[in-house]
């Protein structure tokens, strides 16, 4: 071979930026082969050895390791399937650094504990399968006998936390407070009473969501009142109270007069049932884990309507 036709050592590194080393260091890893010797024994490569050493910094740059490259530039394995191996292999490495970034956020927005890093990291790194556990644990405690309720799918369905695989820090801290509260057992046993409570609640035949009725009952009614600032104990709560009352019969299956205190007893407690501050909780962490708008805190108009009863009561 002409060797006028063959570049040096120095030739290839003011070519390609690199250093001499660089570039030694490439030829002896079997990359950049030399074609070649001088006279005086110095290495000579071929003229397609600038282009190999620019795919070798560019393919580098993306992260592949040398024996890859070697393969690539050697024609061993082709290029296109080695790259998207490495694509995927990026993606995977992608989605475990968001998530760690993702925890030390949280951690650190919450005081930064060392044992709650810990938490938080094991929390995160659960399978979903493992994760489906633990919500499907808590939601056979709430729905224990009420799997046969024609409103139990959708109830589950309305209470599942999907934490995201690449969860932002807000989702990680929420995730981690909910099974918190999932894992108590007082809020276990308060939601189960609660979902037994309203689901026994219908007119027999009756396959509405009674649980909800009641709640947007509720909320109709007092809002308005709410607003007005009517004072739940005054004469002018009264209307709202005698509606209330008279829709709730109607749930029941069995009318019966506004005034009819185990009507209004019995209304109470479900209205005190739901105004618990950890069912909001619940509510407004689900919604951040699962991308939901936030969710209105309806305590205000439970708290309004429980204050009405008892004045009808004491009344």
């Amino acid at each position: 071979m002409d060797g006028r036709m063959l570049h040096t050592i120095g030739d290839l590194a003011r070519r390609t930026g690199l250093t001499v080393k660089t570039v030694r260091f490439y030829s002896d890893a079997g990359v950049v082969p030399p074609a070649g010797r001088s006279p005086a024994g110095y290495r000579l490569y071929a003229p397609d050895a600038v282009a190999r050493l620019d795919l070798v910094r560019t393919l580098r740059d993306l992260g592949l390791d040398l024996s890859t490259i070697r393969k690539v530039v050697n024609r061993e394995v082709p290029l296109p399937e080695t790259l998207e191996a490495h694509a995927e292999a990026l993606d995977v490495r992608i989605r475990q650094l968001r998530l760690r970034r993702a925890v030390l956020t949280a951690v650190a927005g919450r005081g930064g504990a060392p044992e709650e890093l810990d938490y938080l990291h094991r929390l995160v790194r659960l399978s979903e399968a493992e994760r489906r556990h633990m919500v499907d644990d808590f939601l056979d405690a709430v729905f224990d006998d009420l799997r046969g309720h024609p409103v139990f799918a959708a109830a589950t369905r309305s209470m599942t936390p999907e934490l995201p695989d690449n969860p932002e820090p807000e989702q990680v801290a929420a995730w981690a407070d909910l099974v918190e509260l999932m894992q108590d057992l007082d809020f276990r046993r308060t939601m189960h009473g609660m979902a037994r409570d309203l689901m026994s609640d219908r007119a027999p035949g009756d396959t509405t969501g009674l649980p909800r009725i009641l709640a947007e009952a509720v909320r109709a009614e007092v809002e308005p009142a709410l607003r007005a600032g009517v004072d739940p104990a005054s004469p002018e709560a009264a209307p709202v109270v005698d509606s209330l009352t008279a829709h709730y019969a109607h749930i029941l299956g069995h009318p019966a007069p506004a005034e009819d205190t185990q009507l209004v007893r019995r209304l109470l407690e479900r209205v005190e049932s739901m105004d618990d501050p950890r069912r909001d909780r619940y509510g407004a962490l689900l919604s951040v884990i699962n991308g939901w708008p936030e969710p209105e805190s309806l305590s205000p108009v439970y708290s309004w309507c429980a204050g009405a009863l008892r004045a009808r009561m004491a009344s």
